[in-house]
């Protein structure tokens, strides 16, 4: 059980406390409510921008790592379609540095057209590097972009297009920013070897009168119920040819999640899964295969990725990935496969929270989500799930017309003619 406490400031920022003595280190995990979902169309990338932005300088601070690094401290971020996560460890009796730093940048960065100049450059080397000039780097935009239609999901966090970050000015960055970073829109969650009481105080201190920001009310168009199969293939010099299988699914919030999530597990989690035994080990017509979840705020994806061997056809593997289906909607799953699954997720719930930061990460996303109890509910959730929810899940799940295709074809390999 993960013991924590939590308050408000007057301003909106919701902080949240877990105290941890076995630990003389602390974690400052500061996650912004902006993630791929807030973003522009034709402004796309913003979020991932930002992430960068933050260790630019601030109106006191010129460089964010000098004096973390002088505290013994280490920090990071990163970016997912619906949040913008920045974390710092450091000893216990540094934390006041900590949040002297997270503040300053959340009261005012350095918007100077060089610091900008700067990380925009950053960020179209990276564009440039993991989209652009490595196998299989525009996969992603693919993907999203066939699965949705409507929702801001059709991008991935670097952004849909190079340009919609080379052409960001100044306006464009100050109005972003004074959206998104202000207290009302952030949780602050601080583990580790401290006390409640001292942290309230810091807390008032440094980020007290930090004014809050207009409320953010979104409205971002959801994706409408899909009620046709799609399907794209690309060609591409990458080694070898890919072909994705994806699922329209529930939120995260969901009570669906758990089914689903457990779904993924059974059919494409390690050797032993369902489809591991059948297109790698018995028709070896894959090299790799993988079932997961996206887990998003809105409703996500259910992704199957398989990597073909020489010579294969994506229709064979979509036979035999069908056939799998059918036979779990049909027959499916025993109390021992089952229990299998949930062993799992029980050892590496037990191991994910053996870390600080990790406990810090997901009680400032679980309150995103609306309930921070689930840091301690949700492991019960999924051990919960029966043979017969899992059966109906995977009927509502895998509808055909709600169902999208990408056959990433490698131009270095032979592929067979399909077999009819």
């Amino acid at each position: 059980m993960i013991q924590f406490n939590q308050f408000t400031l007057t301003n909106g920022l919701k902080v949240i406390v877990h105290e941890d003595d076995s630990t003389p280190l602390v974690t400052i995990n500061t996650l912004y409510k902006v993630g791929t979902r807030d973003e522009d169309p034709n402004k796309t990338g913003f979020a991932h921008l930002f992430e960068h932005l933050m260790f630019g300088g601030s109106k006191h601070i010129e460089n964010f790592d000098t004096p973390l690094e002088f505290a013994g401290g280490e920090n990071n971020a990163f970016t997912t379609n619906d949040i913008t996560n920045y974390y710092i460890t450091l000893p216990v009796s540094n934390l006041e540095t900590a949040l002297w730093l997270e503040s300053d940048r959340m009261l005012s960065l350095d918007f100077s057209q060089d610091n900008l100049d700067n990380q925009k450059q950053v960020v179209i080397e990276e564009f440039k590097e993991t989209c652009i000039n490595q196998p299989y780097g525009d996969l992603w935009h693919h993907l999203s972009a066939l699965a949705y239609k409507v929702h801001s999901y059709q991008w991935p966090t670097i952004g849909k297009d190079i340009s919609h970050i080379e052409t960001a000015n100044l306006d464009d960055v100050k109005q972003f920013y004074s959206r998104y970073y202000v207290p009302n829109n952030a949780v602050i969650v601080i583990a580790g070897g401290v006390q409640t009481k001292d942290v309230e105080n810091l807390v008032h201190k440094w980020f007290g009168d930090i004014p809050a920001g207009q409320q953010v009310l979104r409205n971002i168009p959801q994706e409408p119920k899909q009620s046709e199969a799609r399907f794209l293939e690309v060609i591409a010099d990458v080694p070898v040819s890919c072909f994705y299988k994806t699922y329209a699914m529930c939120r995260r919030q969901d009570k669906e999640y758990y089914a689903t999530d457990i779904l993924s597990d059974i059919l494409g989690s390690g050797d032993s899964s369902r489809l591991f035994q059948k297109l790698v080990k018995e028709n070896k017509l894959c090299s790799a295969v993988n079932c997961f979840v996206t887990g998003s705020l809105d409703a996500g994806l259910f992704i199957i990725d398989t990597k073909l061997n020489e010579g294969v056809h994506y229709s064979d593997v979509e036979r035999v990935i069908q056939s799998e289906i059918d036979k779990l909607i049909k027959d499916g799953i025993g109390t021992r496969e089952l229990q299998k699954v949930k062993n799992q997720i029980e050892s590496y719930s037990e191991y994910n929270d053996l870390d600080i930061l990790n406990r810090a990460t997901n009680l400032a996303f679980y309150e995103y989500m609306g309930n921070v109890d689930l840091i301690n509910d949700e492991l019960k959730s999924f051990m919960e799930i029966s043979e017969e929810q899992i059966q109906e899940q995977a009927r509502s799940l895998f509808v055909k017309e709600q169902s999208c295709t990408l056959f990433y074809k490698s131009s270095q390999q032979n592929h067979a003619e399909e077999i009819k």
